[in-house]
C-alpha cells in the first residue's frame, strides 16, 4: 500500500464504474445544464465485534483521494502582486505538464505526495452490481471478503438509505449494521487481491470511537461519522456507553 509509482494519468474514455453526461434542462423558465456521472448504487455495513467490543473498518489506498491532493500540492503559480515582489528572487521551477501520453516527468513526480496521503478509513463496502442479489446478500459477500467475517443476512439490520455524490452522481447507499463475534470469523479478509484489492481491517476500539470519528487527522469518509453516531445514539443502553460527544 505504501509504493505507488509510474503514475499516468490518461483520458477516461470508458469505464465498467462511471458515465459521465450532461442534462439541459429548464427550471422555472431559466436554461440550465448540469455535468453528472451515471454509476452504481452501493451498500455499507458498519461492523461491531461484541468479542471485543470494537468497530471493524478497511482501510485501503483510493486513487481518487491521492490524485486530490496531488493537486494540492503543486506549486501554485505567482500572481501578479507576487510577480512584482519576486523580480529579484530566483524564479520558482514550473511544473511541467503531462506529456501527451499521460506520463508525468521527473521533475512532477518531485512533488508527488506519499501514498498515505491516499489512504482513508471507511466502513465495510461494495457495489450493487449483481442484480440477482439483495442488498442484504451484496453486503454479507462484503462484509465476508474485505473483513473475513460470515454474518447470516437476516443478522444484518437496516439502518438508513441515503443519496451520496447529490452534485456529481446522486447514487444511492444502504447501510446496514452487524454484530460480529470471534466465532464468525473465518478468514482474514482484506478483499479480493485477483481484482486489484489491497484492503486492511482495521479495529477501533468502542470507547476511542467518537474521538476518532471527529480526529480531522484521521482521513475518514462521512459513513464513519454517521455510522459511530448512529451507534451512540441508538445502542447506548446495551452497551452501557456515555452518548456525550
Amino acid at each position: 500500500m505504501e509504493q505507488i509509482n509510474n503514475i499516468k494519468v490518461v483520458p477516461c474514455t470508458s469505464s465498467n464504474y462511471l458515465r459521465p453526461f450532461r442534462v439541459h434542462y429548464n427550471q422555472n423558465g431559466t436554461k440550465k445544464s448540469w455535468d453528472f456521472m451515471q454509476t452504481h448504487d452501493s451498500v455499507s455495513v458498519l461492523i461491531f465485534n461484541t468479542t471485543s467490543h470494537c468497530f471493524i473498518l478497511v482501510k485501503q489506498f483510493r486513487p481518487a483521494v491521492y490524485m486530490s491532493e496531488w493537486e494540492r500540492s503543486k506549486p501554485k503559480p505567482l500572481q501578479p502582486a507576487e510577480e512584482e515582489s519576486a523580480e529579484a528572487a530566483p524564479a520558482e521551477p514550473k511544473v511541467p505538464e503531462e506529456d501527451k501520453a499521460g506520463e508525468t516527468s521527473e521533475e512532477t513526480s518531485s512533488h508527488q505526495p506519499p501514498a498515505s496521503a491516499g489512504v482513508t478509513y471507511e466502513l465495510c463496502a461494495g457495489l450493487v452490481d449483481k442484480p440477482n442479489l439483495s442488498l442484504e446478500e451484496i453486503a454479507r459477500q462484503e462484509v465476508l471478503e474485505e473483513c473475513g467475517y460470515d454474518v447470516p443476512v437476516t443478522k444484518l439490520r437496516k439502518i438508513t438509505t441515503y443519496r451520496s455524490g447529490v452534485g456529481v452522481t446522486g447514487s444511492k447507499q444502504t447501510m446496514f449494521y452487524a454484530e460480529v463475534s470471534e466465532e464468525n470469523r473465518v478468514g482474514e479478509g482484506g478483499g479480493k487481491p485477483q481484482e486489484g484489492e489491497l484492503i486492511e481491517v482495521v479495529k477501533v476500539p468502542l470507547h476511542e470511537a467518537m474521538t476518532f470519528a471527529f480526529d480531522e487527522s484521521i482521513p475518514k469518509t462521512m459513513g464513519v461519522i454517521f455510522s459511530f453516531i448512529w451507534f451512540h445514539s441508538n445502542m447506548s443502553p446495551k452497551y452501557k456507553i456515555s452518548t456525550n460527544v
